[in-house]
């Protein structure tokens, strides 16, 4: 029991990942952060590279998916997993041979999570894409970015917000309902329906009249008080100032006596009020900023680059980033009270652990 609790809150899940790009391995390492025991299955001529970061906390198995002796191995460790990750097309693993129809009859239990850009299903279901592609379809590109173009909010929205922590979810209820009924089943988690179902708040406005165009909204650059500065050594703060108590705080901190600021809400003088909350901010440098305002119920914070954001004390006392092989990475979230999450692992060399896994799972190769 003991060990049990030291080994996060998924001991005991095993799961198998085939395949994929992105949010599958992502989805994989979000899993193994959690205690899961995840078997990845890689390809033996990758052999001589070790996997990414989005490998950690998990073991590599190298089979040939090509051959039957790789096949009938990957089905024995999917009649001993509780869920299994996949990441190609729609057909792919049905003409490798370990499709949902074969996969559940070997293991009824089985949750089965096809991670996709469009669906299983749908005119551009076979078509090849991105996360930039699929977030253009829900509508979550083109709220996000400029006036002038949307601009891409890196690869978080489609493959690991609306992706990865979708698939993970769906996973997480699959296992849940597996173990009371005991029927397994295929979650199809698409990346166009799960940044879809990010923007429910932002449709919801639309459809009450209160979201714009870009850039100018409550929560895209369009308020002054919700916006990033810069400063006058060219480093950024932002600012979430929304509610009258914050937005009141941040105008003594700063010295907005304009009577034009006491308009918070009137979203025709927000421009206007923009440009002169900017030309403030301009006249100190971000740490004069982070003095007067930093711990303050202002909402705010300095705005971080990837080698500052480790060292902040902040995330220093709470361990937010974790070193591995002497890289920063974010550590593993979030955290639990009676079963934490196990040390985190660096990615092992591809292929180091196929005969150890594959004789822990109990599954001799074929």
């Amino acid at each position: 029991m003991q060990k049990a609790e030291q080994s996060g809150p998924l001991a005991g899940v095993k799961i198998v990942i085939v395949g994929g790009i992105g949010p599958g391995p992502f989805t994989a390492m979000l899993m193994a952060d959690l205690g899961a025991d995840v078997l990845r299955i890689d390809r033996p001529e990758e052999t001589d590279r070790t996997a990414n970061v989005l490998a950690r906390g998990q073991r590599s198995v190298t089979l040939d998916l090509k051959s039957a002796a790789g096949i009938e191995t990957a089905l024995r460790l999917f009649e001993k997993a509780d869920a299994i990750i996949e990441g190609f097309r729609p057909g792919v693993m049905e003409r490798l041979g370990l499709g949902p129809d074969l996969a559940l009859q070997r293991n009824p239990r089985l949750v089965y999570g096809r991670m996709t850009g469009w669906g299983q299903t749908g005119p551009l279901a076979q078509a090849a894409g991105h996360d930039i592609n699929y977030i253009a379809l829900s509508g979550a590109l083109h709220a996000i970015g400029t006036v002038q173009q949307p601009v891409p909010p890196l690869n978080l929205v489609g493959d690991f917000g609306g992706g990865a922590l979708y698939l993970a979810m769906g996973l997480l209820a699959g296992v849940i309902n597996a173990r009371n009924s005991g029927r397994g089943q295929v979650v199809d988690c698409s990346m166009v329906e799960g940044s879809a179902s990010l923007m429910n708040l932002m449709y919801f406005m639309r459809g009450a009249g209160r979201w714009g165009e870009r850039g100018q909204n409550l929560l895209d650059g369009g308020a002054p008080f919700y916006k990033t500065y810069c400063c006058a050594d060219g480093k950024w703060i932002a600012l979430g100032s929304m509610e009258p108590q914050f937005y009141a705080l941040l105008r003594a901190k700063v010295g907005l006596t304009d009577p034009a600021f006491d308009g918070q809400m009137d979203s025709s003088q927000w421009p206007e009020l923009s440009a002169k909350l900017a030309a403030v901010i301009l006249t100190r440098s971000r740490d004069e900023w982070c003095a007067l305002m930093e711990g303050s119920d202002v909402c705010f914070a300095p705005v971080l680059d990837m080698d500052e954001a480790p060292l902040h004390p902040h995330n220093v006392a709470r361990g937010t980033f974790v070193q591995i092989d002497g890289r920063w990475q974010p550590g593993p979230a979030p955290r639990f009270s009676v079963t934490p999450n196990p040390a985190t692992r660096a990615p092992s060399r591809i292929g180091a652990d196929t005969q150890t896994a594959l004789e822990a799972w109990g599954v001799p190769p074929a």
